[in-house]
């Protein structure tokens, strides 16, 4: 569902992935968490999404999706609100970057801000190589136009899906 003209406040959208203790099961439950954050209407969200790891290939692969929401929050607030839902889903931080996790949750845009602080960076830096983040995207959100970043359509042309294949909603299974 597109934001109407009568929602108010910020559109961001939220980044989510998994690959630990159902990890499907972790992002569903994670899409309906959002929900209750106070000050947050999710008002779009992606296919869930099977891909392979970014970062070193002994681990389970990962399910992604995207979120579009409309906040009250300011960007700090929300990435708290993020950042708590991880924790509720048992999320530790390990040493090994981009390793195994229950659930991390990105804030990849909000609204029209450039954020450059020692705790959040928007849009997110990430943004133009991973399939896993713009693919989603453009489901929920064709026309987009990232700051500094540009058109969705025209970053998706240049990131490959590198085995990003959309799961069925009904079985969750890979669709063909």
């Amino acid at each position: 569902m597109p934001v109407s003209e009568a929602m108010t406040g910020t559109v961001a959208y939220i980044g989510l992935g998994s690959n630990l203790d159902n990890p499907a099961q972790q992002v569903s439950r994670a899409l309906r968490e959002l929900t209750a954050l106070e000050g947050v209407r999710v008002t779009a969200q992606s296919r869930l999404y099977h891909n392979p790891p970014m970062g070193p290939q002994d681990q389970p692969d990962y399910i992604n999706a995207v979120a579009q929401v409309v906040t009250d929050l300011a960007p700090e607030a929300l990435l708290d609100g993020l950042l708590a839902i991880e924790e509720a889903h048992g999320r530790v931080r390990g040493a090994v970057h981009w390793g195994p996790r229950t659930l991390d949750l990105d804030l990849l845009i909000y609204g029209d801000a450039e954020i450059s602080s020692a705790r959040l960076t928007v849009p997110h830096p990430g943004l133009p190589e991973r399939a896993f983040v713009l693919y989603p995207l453009r489901e929920i959100a064709p026309d987009l136009v990232i700051l500094r970043l540009g058109p969705l359509a025209a970053l998706c042309a240049r990131c490959p899906r590198d085995g990003l294949l959309p799961l069925d909603p009904e079985t969750l299974n890979v669709e063909a």
